[in-house]
């Protein structure tokens, strides 16, 4: 991006074009309107779009040919054609058509603001030409055969339409090429799309494949139909919950607004299973079909009027005039009601916490009373978090909060949230809820083999692990929730397991930004997370990830634990959980067995040579149930059978088998077959 003052001396010479107007400007790039300063070849008006200085020009170059490459090996009327790649004076630049119009996400804005949603005919017909644009993604051939492309960005910002009513599909930036059809490499941390529109696989960073687009695409036409977005939530991270879930809720209570058939349409294309949405971008097209009326080429003219709207300038500038306007008027009215009853102050509900301003000397720092009588001043916000989260403080116990009137923890929302769930209902004592169902010592018996048992059964309840300490506290304890055999929740007394001290060690944050968000927890209800994202400090789906991938490594954990007891009580639940994990047990365990072998997991199994068995299980193995969502590696184990005779061979046949679209390591295929073993899919002859 230039500056501002850059942007001020257009037109710009640029190489061999004239840079006219710019037309948009995010965190990497800049996009002009251009022309050739000579001819017009290649149009005589098109977009260069161009990355902001940085020290990586030279692959901001490749990533730019890269894209025009994926561009030109797709020819449809509805994707934007890209002319080519280049450099000028070091800089380089994408030359693409220049669709005069607006996105959909502006005509999205447009609506808003007038409260009503895209009509159903228009909505329809942009969505059947961003679905036929994509048929053609999927199916482009390159120079060695099929790409099997996916265009992994479908959101309303990428959809472009013209004033004559064109609708095409653009930036190819982050698209990806599969080995085969059915998968492609997960997706990394680096590389994603919008948040908002983003498929469920792809979010939990598990292979995918070109029915991600179909969802994303889903979600653009539910959002064009009611006008707001299909998954609730709160916050940026519960929405990613909603998303995760495939939770469509304010999509769902509109459906009989909509005409008969099309909610069910769209519901199959926002199933979670990519296995229960269209088979294809075709067959999605097909599926909406019935709702594009009256006629293609009227709603082409619609959309066209449409957009001419969306695009007027002096409307938008009314709009905004309006909006201030009102917000103007509701400000005097509510300090007209604040000076009425200045007189007449009120205690300060916990729910009032986020207008605690950070620098009262009186009302920054809160109090605590124990039930056993035991008291502390003085405390720091987020030392009083802390100390609520590791189970210091239990919910009976009472707080004076940042100058509020003593109330019970279980009773203030900001801290009820961050009890571990066996103190909101006891005294901090572990094994309270009485006689387990399931008992066992971890010097007898592994976490692998219990978490085996667990998953195998199918089991809704919690598991409490306890060890004792020789430093620091007398016991770390952590509390495992499951439902259904899948990991619902994880809670642990270790201070080093808070979500901060997590990311942190991930390299996700430094500690100094820990504790500059640590400051500010007040204004954002006591969520990390949300305080986190609002400070821009982390994107918020890296925290999503990071937050599912504390709470399999919480469990991991475990698995290094030689001493402690663990005992499970079936149908015992949290309550109220801000982020259900919904993980397979099998990823806890991959990720248990690595920490249990320091890294090594050929210590936890035999020799090359010993021959691989069927495991008791191994039967169970070919049913996709019994698989579940395990890791992909894990996955392939119980097909070795048929054709690996020792673990060694075993171990090469995964190392060969690029699982699920992706690379596998050595050290992951090892662990893979310590968990098979767990699980009773796979035996080792003679142990």
């Amino acid at each position: 991006m230039g500056s501002p003052s850059g942007a001020a001396r257009l037109p710009e010479r640029f190489g061999p074009f004239v840079l006219e107007r710019r037309l948009a400007v995010g965190g990497a790039a800049e996009v002009f309107l251009a022309r050739p300063s000579v001819g017009v070849r290649p149009a005589a008006r098109f977009v260069i779009k161009r990355p902001l200085p940085s020290a990586s020009q030279e692959r901001d170059f490749e990533l730019l040919t890269r894209e025009a490459e994926l561009h030109q090996s797709v020819k449809h009327p509805n994707v934007v054609e890209v002319y080519g790649a280049g450099m000028v004076d070091g800089r380089p630049y994408l030359a693409m058509e220049y669709v005069e119009g607006v996105d959909a996400f502006r005509l999205l804005r447009a609506f808003d603001g007038e409260q009503r949603g895209v009509p159903v005919g228009v909505a329809v017909y942009i969505a059947r030409r961003t679905a036929e644009a994509l048929a053609s993604v999927h199916t482009a051939i390159g120079p060695d055969g099929p790409l099997f492309l996916v265009h992994a960005d479908v959101s309303p910002s990428n959809i472009y339409l013209s004033i004559t009513g064109d609708v095409k599909l653009g930036d190819f930036g982050i698209a990806r090429i599969a080995e085969r059809p059915d998968a492609v490499d997960p997706l990394s941390s680096e590389v994603k799309g919008k948040w908002g529109y983003v498929a469920p696989e792809v979010l939990e960073s598990g292979p995918y494949d070109q029915r991600a687009d179909l969802f994303s695409l889903g979600a653009v036409l539910g959002e064009l139909l009611i006008g707001e977005s299909i998954f609730p939530g709160s916050s940026q991270l519960a929405v990613l919950l909603s998303i995760r879930d495939a939770n469509i809720q304010p999509l769902r209570r509109r459906a009989d607004d909509l005409p008969f058939g099309l909610y069910d349409v769209l519901s199959n294309a926002l199933e979670r299973d990519p296995s229960r949405r269209p088979s294809t971008a075709a067959h999605f097209a097909a599926l909406l079909a019935p709702y594009e009326v009256p006629s293609v080429e009227e709603l082409r003219a619609t959309l066209g009027q449409y957009v001419k709207w969306a695009a007027d300038p002096t409307r938008i500038a009314q709009r905004i005039e309006l909006r201030v306007r009102d917000s103007v008027a509701r400000l005097e009215a509510t300090r007209k009601v604040v000076v009425s009853e200045e007189d007449t102050p009120t205690p300060m509900p916990s729910q009032d916490l986020a207008r605690i301003g950070p620098t009262s000397n009186k009302t920054n720092v809160s109090n605590v009373r124990r039930a056993n009588g035991e008291s502390f001043e003085g405390l720091p916000f987020a030392k009083l978090i802390e100390m609520v989260a590791t189970g210091d403080l239990s919910g009976n116990d009472e707080v004076a909060l940042l100058g509020a009137p003593f109330r019970r923890i279980d009773d203030i929302v900001e801290l009820a949230r961050h009890l571990l769930p066996s103190t909101m209902t006891t005294t901090g004592v572990l094994f309270g809820p009485g006689i387990p169902d399931y008992a066992a010592q971890l010097d007898a018996t592994s976490m692998l083999e219990i978490l085996a048992l667990l998953r195998a059964k199918s089991e809704t309840g919690a598991l409490f692990v306890e060890q004792s300490t020789t430093s620091g506290p007398s016991s770390v304890r952590k509390e495992i929730y499951l439902l259904g055999g899948r990991l619902h929740h994880v809670a642990s007394s270790a201070r080093e397991e808070l979500l901060g001290e997590y990311l942190v060690r991930r390299g996700k944050i430094t500690r100094a930004q820990l504790d500059e968000a640590l400051a500010e927890l007040g204004a954002h209800q006591g969520r990390l997370g949300d305080t986190l994202v609002a400070m821009k400090l982390v994107d918020v789906m890296d925290l999503f990830r990071a937050i599912r991938d504390q709470g399999r490594d919480r469990v991991g954990q475990l698995c290094a634990w030689r001493q402690g007891k663990a005992a499970f009580y079936r149908g015992s639940q949290p309550g109220a959980v801000q982020f259900p994990l919904d993980l397979d047990l099998a990823s806890a365990m991959m990720s248990g067995a690595i920490l249990a072998s320091d890294g090594r997991p050929e210590q936890m199994l035999p020799a090359e040579s010993v021959r691989l068995l069927p495991g008791l299980r191994a039967a169970l193995a070919a049913d996709r149930r019994e698989r579940g969502t395990a890791p992909s590696s894990l996955q392939l184990v119980p097909s070795l059978l048929a054709s690996a005779s020792t673990i060694g061979e075993a171990v090469q046949k995964l190392v060969a088998a690029r699982g699920m679209g992706r690379s596998i390591g050595e050290r992951e295929a090892r662990t893979a077959l310590v968990v098979a073993r767990a699980l009773g899919w796979v035996a080792f002859e003679g142990y």
